[in-house]
């Protein structure tokens, strides 16, 4: 695979150098034909490289080689080209990141460890090519390349330029953005590259990615981790930053969506980058300080999140409570900003690699000064110059030179911390993945438990791939393994930058997100949080208060869902949670509290004889019968008086009789209604007033019968005689009675909760079953009345002391009287009212028919005893013929 690819340039050199591009082509022929030709027909064929190879940082030859790519340094030298010579070759500036530089070093102590293993690999030598990629695209892509091709700038080859690849697997990059445009150089050769740090959820591709792991959680669970952070401390009002980069974009897209689906909401989400002009950073912190959001997420690089800190720092703001991705929230460097004091954040497993800071920390000035690398670092670290002489940075500036007096051990910058040793893990264990993968590939076990390996295998990278997606190992207690996007297990730390007594910044591991646990046990908080300024109190960042049970949320018209006014619920709902956004309408048989947060079950009503209602009732009730008993009792003293003798006494006993039990079967409409009392209280009601009218029908057919038989050569008393008068009765009453069994056995009463006419009540009552039956029980009593009535007052004026037919009269005119406005009045009133207007009636109609019927005889019996002689009625009688 080894290739003449045209020089990693920086994009903008591509169009001006095209010419020199064909012509170093050609020169590439003719040097090819040349070399044929005097080869006289040998098969070998000189190859050359395009542009100049960059030397690795760190380099050993193996029988394996393992590639690495770190962003050791932050920019990348640029120059002005003038387009009339070849372009120097690109080379990395700026100020070295001791962390990257801690990476790639550890990268070389997992090969060294793996070289001196007796169980991994043993008898093969893995080498190591470490390059620095600047943290740019252009600089990664050149060194993809070279990876790729390797460094000899001139090599003999077959038929053709090209071959395998020089390495079997590559780590790095470190940024997202940088592993991408690798992945698109080394991934169609099926060159695989395990990342450390490249956590954008797009690289879980493997249609766009197929040869990509990692061994960092992707994003996708950082956003989904951070989603469920914020949402479990309640805030619902946030706002964004985001790096502009791939890294930042995507994690932020899959942040937004998390968010959306726990209902957060999003005031601001602004992105910025490194290169992005003065002002653009400027305009994102003023953002950041009008907001009214408290909480901040920031899905950004350390790199870019350094920038944006020293802007806030340069004005004062209202204290925010920043929430960190794994990039930035466990940096050392990041805590010298006080301004994040509080934060936390989601961030890589804190780790312990066993020698490994011994090996950072084993560095004499002989073995720094072999490497530019390192003499870089070391005289950026001690401020002193390495070599022979002094040289000058500047016009009468000498350099202080090294005197070997430099102790690394009391060193304190992010390469020598091994305290938090995160992403350096995720290093160590991509070295093993892919030593476990080529072990796979070249050892065997036999059968006396010894590993015999064969260096001489020609391993092609994409073996090295196929036996990648099947590695499971664990490592210093901690597993390796890739699913089939090439992500491992996502396990994070929560991280809290608290000040300590001593009043420095620290991390500390206040729980723990474990995104292969169900979802309510994924998040574990283990320890106190120190929030913003220094507060043990949960910080608020909403948009609204929270709606209290009993009300619902009402979102603002133009504004986010988390913007909302409280509306108290409606007649008959509640809501029982906080933030509800609808309310619930009880059951049928409940009704709200008056907080309208539960529901509770209606209070049943019905007429009791317990309420004060229902006592005067049933007074009035046993009341009446007590006297119809009673008068029963003076009537049968004085049975053999005149008044009684002439008011047909047998009549008057039956009557008394069925108006106590008038009076009594009122009773059966007091209490709360069962099958048995309603069925009883329509028909007892009905046969006991049949029976009362039937009496006063029959006394009233009496008079008449008796004043015609007053008249000369009548015989009519013999057709209405004592017999008749039972069998009228008795007929009248069968009839009803008959019309009650009808309407017991085809549709009876029933006991009903009534729910519409109270919303907030039960009144229990007796349906009425078949309303025919009801109304013709009804119907046959008034029809009775009528007539009753008819009679009494055509004989109102007969001739007759003992004449009853005017009281008749009256009493059946307050009986009609009672059941006509009855019917609007029952229908008119409500829940147990009803019941009470029916009693009502019941006894007011059989007090008229008792106090005009009985009362006056009573008075004259038991006040005026003499008025109680026939001489006296006869004298009456008299008087009033002549009358």
């Amino acid at each position: 695979m080894r290739l003449s690819p045209a020089p990693a340039l920086d994009p903008s050199l591509a169009g001006s150098l095209v010419l020199l591009h064909l012509a170093v082509v050609a020169v590439g022929l003719a040097l090819l034909s040349s070399a044929s030709v005097s080869a006289s027909g040998l098969e070998s064929v000189r190859c050359r490289l395009q542009g100049t190879p960059r030397p690795p940082a760190f380099s050993q030859d193996g029988d394996f080689v393992i590639g690495g790519v770190f962003s050791i340094h932050y920019y990348m030298h640029s120059v002005d080209h003038s387009y009339t010579s070849l372009p120097e070759p690109l080379q990395c500036t700026g100020s070295m990141d001791s962390r990257e530089l801690r990476f790639s070093r550890a990268m070389i102590f997992a090969v060294e460890e793996i070289n001196n293993s007796s169980y991994l690999l043993p008898g093969i030598m893995l080498g190591y090519q470490v390059h620095d990629s600047c943290n740019l695209v252009p600089m990664a892509v050149k060194v993809a390349f070279q990876l790729a091709n390797g460094l000899d700038p001139m090599f003999d080859t077959g038929e053709q330029c090209s071959g395998s690849a020089t390495v079997t697997a590559i780590i790095g990059e470190s940024a997202s953005t940088p592993t991408i445009s690798m992945l698109r150089i080394i991934g169609p050769f099926g060159i695989p590259q395990v990342s450390h740090s490249s956590t954008c959820a797009c690289l879980s591709d493997k249609k766009q990615y197929p040869t990509f792991f990692r061994t960092i959680p992707s994003d996708q669970f950082q956003a989904a981790a951070l989603a469920h952070l914020i949402r479990h401390f309640g805030w619902t009002w946030i706002g964004a930053v985001r790096s502009d980069s791939d890294y930042g974009n995507n994690g932020m897209a899959a942040f937004l969506q998390a968010a959306q689906e726990e209902g957060i909401c999003v005031e601001y989400s602004e992105a910025f980058s490194l290169t992005n002009p003065l002002s653009r950073v400027q305009r994102v912190a003023d953002v950041i300080r009008s907001s009214t959001a408290r909480v901040v997420v920031a899905f950004v690089s350390s790199w870019d999140m350094r920038i944006l800190l020293r802007e806030m720092e340069r004005l004062p703001s209202p204290p925010r409570q920043w929430i960190g991705s794994e990039s930035w929230i466990t940096e050392p460097e990041m805590l010298r900003f006080g301004l994040c004091a509080g934060a936390i954040g989601i961030g890589i497993q804190r780790s312990v690699i066993p020698g490994l800071r011994d090996f950072l920390l084993d560095l004499s000035p002989q073995k720094v000064s072999n490497s530019p690398l390192l003499t870089e670092f070391w005289e950026a670290a001690f401020g002193c110059r390495l070599g022979i002489g002094t040289s000058s940075t500047g016009v009468g500036v000498e350099e202080k030179m090294c005197d070997g007096s430099e102790d690394i051990q009391q060193l304190k910058t992010p390469y020598t911390d091994t305290s938090q040793l995160r992403v350096t893990n995720m290093v160590y264990k991509a070295v093993y993945a892919i030593a476990h993968a080529i072990h796979s590939i070249v050892c065997e076990e036999r059968e006396n438990s010894t590993v015999n390996c064969d260096k001489n295998l020609n391993v092609k990278p994409t073996q090295v791939l196929e036996r990648l997606r099947r590695v499971n190992f664990s490592r210093n207690g901690y597993k390796v393994s890739f699913d089939a996007n090439g992500d491992p297990v996502a396990t994070y730390e929560l991280v809290n930058w608290q000040i300590q007594e001593s009043g420095n910044m620290e991390f500390v591991t206040v729980g723990h997100y474990d995104a292969s646990l169900p979802l309510d046990q994924r998040l574990d908080i283990e320890r106190e949080i120190t929030w913003v300024k220094n507060s043990t109190q949960v910080p608020v960042s909403v948009c609204s208060e929270s709606c209290l049970p009993g009300t619902r949320k009402a979102i603002q018209k133009g504004k986010p869902v988390c913007c909302y006014d409280c509306i108290q619920c409606a007649e008959g709902e509640i809501s029982d949670n906080t933030d509800s956004s609808d309310c619930l309408i009880c059951p049928e048989e409940y009704w709200p509290n008056a907080e309208r947060d539960r529901c509770i079950l209606k209070p049943v009503e019905f007429l009791s004889f317990h309420e004060v209602l229902g006592i005067i009732l049933t007074a009035c009730s046993v009341g009446g019968a007590l006297l119809a008993i009673a008068t029963a009792a003076v009537f049968y003293h004085h049975r053999n008086s005149a008044i009684v003798r002439a008011n047909n006494s047998e009549l008057s006993f039956l009557l008394l009789f069925s108006l106590a039990l008038c009076f009594l079967c009122s009773l059966t409409f007091i209490g709360r209604p069962s099958e048995w009392s309603c069925m009883l209280r329509h028909t007892a009601f009905g046969i006991t007033f049949v029976l009362c009218i039937s009496c006063v029908l029959g006394k009233t057919i009496v008079v008449l019968m008796a004043f015609r038989a007053t008249l000369p050569a009548s015989n009519v008393m013999k057709w209405f005689g004592p017999q008749q008068q039972r069998l009228t009765v008795v007929s009248f009453t069968f009839v009803q009675a008959m019309i009650c069994t009808l309407w017991l056995v085809l549709s009876p009463p029933f006991p009903i909760k009534n729910l519409t006419t109270y919303k907030e009540k039960i009144i229990l009552e007796c349906d009425v079953g078949s309303a025919i039956g009801f109304w013709a029980v009804l119907g046959y009593i008034g029809l009775l009345s009528l007539l009753c009535f008819v009679l009494a007052f055509l004989a109102r004026k007969l001739p007759d002391n003992f004449n009853e037919a005017k009281f008749i009269t009256f009493s059946m005119l307050i009986f009609c009287a009672v059941w006509i406005t009855f019917i609007p009045a029952y229908f008119s009133s409500p829940g147990k009212l009803t019941v009470a207007v029916e009693i009502f009636a019941i006894i007011t109609s059989s007090f008229g028919l008792f106090f005009l019927l009985f009362v006056p005889k009573c008075f004259i019996i038991l006040f005026r005893p003499e008025k109680n002689t026939k001489k006296h009625l006869m004298e009456k009688a008299s008087n009033d013929k002549r009358y």
